[in-house]
């Protein structure tokens, strides 16, 4: 099956400029009738004490799943599963692990604007089969290649 690149390749190599304008005008009309669409996801709200009361009590008093609970209040599912099997955020302790890593995301979100990230040096090495293929002969190594297709 090829693709709309190649068939745009082909068709300039037979010279059908026609065709080439053709695509061009269905290409600008596909571009006129997009839309944008809104955003999939919901940002979730922050979790604070009365939130995870609330989640707690849902998930007593209703049959209604993790997810379900999560969808309803506005909150991620992992935030729902943390609040249900080990009681993170009930307290409104800033020192809490939870407070904390929240508190340090949010200084490096913060921070990460002003900082350019590393550059990583691309290190060069050399496979066992790049190895193998280097000490052959000119000819093997074409036959070899040739053998791929």
């Amino acid at each position: 099956m090829a693709t709309l690149k190649e068939f745009e390749d082909a068709l300039r190599e037979q010279g059908m400029h026609m065709a080439l304008a053709i695509l061009e005008k269905l290409r600008e009309r596909d571009r006129t009738k997009r839309s944008v669409a809104p955003a999939r996801r919901i940002a979730g709200r922050k979790m604070t004490p009365e939130l995870a009361r609330r989640i707690l009590e849902l998930h007593g008093t209703t049959e209604m799943t993790q997810q379900e609970i999560a969808f309803q209040l506005g909150v991620n599912q992992g935030r729902v599963n943390e609040v249900i099997k080990r009681g993170k955020w009930l307290h409104d302790d800033p020192t809490s692990p939870e407070a904390v890593a929240r508190d340090k995301a949010k200084a490096r979100m913060a921070g990460e604007s002003s900082r350019k990230r590393p550059e990583h040096r691309a290190m060069k090495t050399v496979s066992s089969s790049q190895k193998k293929s280097s000490k052959l002969k000119p000819s093997n190594q074409a036959q070899l290649l040739l053998g791929d297709l």
